[in-house]
C-alpha cells in the first residue's frame, strides 16, 4: 500500500526512546525525511544512524522539551535540513510514579511545560505552514491511564488526559485545511519505561518482577506486551495519506487491554 507519504518531513519528539524511535523509523522506511528529536542527544544519534544505515534521511537533534526558548530556532535548523513540518508526532517521556495527592506545585509545573505546553507550543509553531500547504498531519502520543488511569501514576494520568481534550479541539479547527490531529493510546508497549513502572511496582510490592509481568501480561486479552514496532505502524498510517478522513479520534494500541468500550 502506497502511504502517500514519500518527500513529506516528519518532527519526532521524544526520538530517541523506543516508541519514537520505532516511530521514526517507520516514517523513514516509507521514504518521509525524519527530525529525530530527544533530550539525549546520543539516543537521538543512534535513532538517526539507524535510518540513514538503512538509506533514509534524518535529523538528530538534542531538544529538551521543559525550554521554549529552542523552539524556534529548532523547526529553522529543520526547515533548512530537511524542509518545514508535514508530520508532527508529539511524543514526550512520562513523569516518575507518584500518587495525585500531596504533590508539589512545582513538579505539576515542571511535568505540565514539559508534557503538555511543549507539545501545544510546538503544534503552534508548525501548523500555520501545514495549513498553507493544505496538509499536514498531528499525532499525539498519551496513555491508557487517559481512559482508565492508571494506579500511582497520578501526574501522568492528570496532564496526558489535556492533551486528549486539545487534539479534539484542534481538529475541528483545522480539518478544513487538510489538517488531521488524532490521539493514539500506548498500553503496555515492551520499552525501557514499561520495564522501569514494573520494575518500580515490583519494589513497592516486594515481590519478583517476574510476578508483576505475569500479572500484568494477564490482564491483556492478547496475552503479551505489544512491540513497539506494532505501535510504530498504527502511528505511521494516522500520519498518511490514507488516514485523510480521520481526525479528532483517540486510537487504542493495547491489545485489548483497556476494557472499557
Amino acid at each position: 500500500m502506497d502511504l502517500g507519504i514519500q518527500g513529506k518531513t516528519a518532527l519526532v519528539l521524544g526520538g530517541g526512546g523506543g516508541l519514537g524511535s520505532a516511530v521514526a523509523r517507520a516514517l523513514a522506511s516509507e521514504g518521509v525525511r525524519v527530525a529525530v528529536a530527544d533530550l539525549d542527544p546520543a539516543a537521538a544519534d543512534r535513532t538517526a544512524a539507524s535510518i540513514v544505515s538503512g538509506g533514509g534521511t534524518a535529523l538528530p537533534l538534542q531538544w529538551d522539551l521543559s525550554d521554549p526558548s529552542i523552539t524556534t530556532a529548532r523547526l529553522e535548523t529543520i526547515a533548512a535540513r530537511l524542509g518545514p513540518v508535514d508530520i508532527l508526532i508529539n511524543n514526550t517521556g512520562g513523569p516518575p510514579p507518584t500518587p495525585a495527592h500531596g504533590q508539589s506545585r512545582e513538579a505539576w509545573q515542571q511535568y505540565f511545560q514539559s508534557m503538555v505546553l511543549s507539545v501545544i507550543g510546538i503544534t503552534d509553531a508548525v501548523l500555520p505552514g501545514m495549513r498553507s500547504r493544505r496538509w499536514g498531519r498531528i499525532v499525539t502520543s498519551t496513555s491508557s491511564g487517559v481512559i482508565a488511569p492508571i494506579p500511582n501514576l497520578g501526574i501522568s494520568n492528570t496532564l496526558r488526559l489535556s492533551l486528549v481534550g486539545w487534539s479534539k479541539t484542534l481538529a475541528r479547527e483545522v480539518g478544513v485545511d487538510g489538517v488531521t490531529a488524532n490521539i493514539v493510546l500506548p498500553g503496555r508497549v515492551a520499552t525501557d519505561r514499561i520495564q522501569f513502572l514494573d520494575e518500580q511496582k515490583a519494589a513497592r510490592e516486594n515481590r519478583p518482577i517476574e510476578s508483576v509481568r505475569t500479572e500484568s501480561t494477564g490482564a491483556i486479552p492478547v496475552g503479551r506486551y505489544g512491540l513497539p514496532e506494532e505501535y510504530a505502524d498504527a502511528v505511521l498510517f494516522l500520519a498518511s495519506q490514507r488516514a485523510a478522513y480521520i481526525t479528532g479520534t483517540t486510537l487504542r494500541v493495547d491489545g485489548g487491554l483497556i476494557a472499557s468500550i
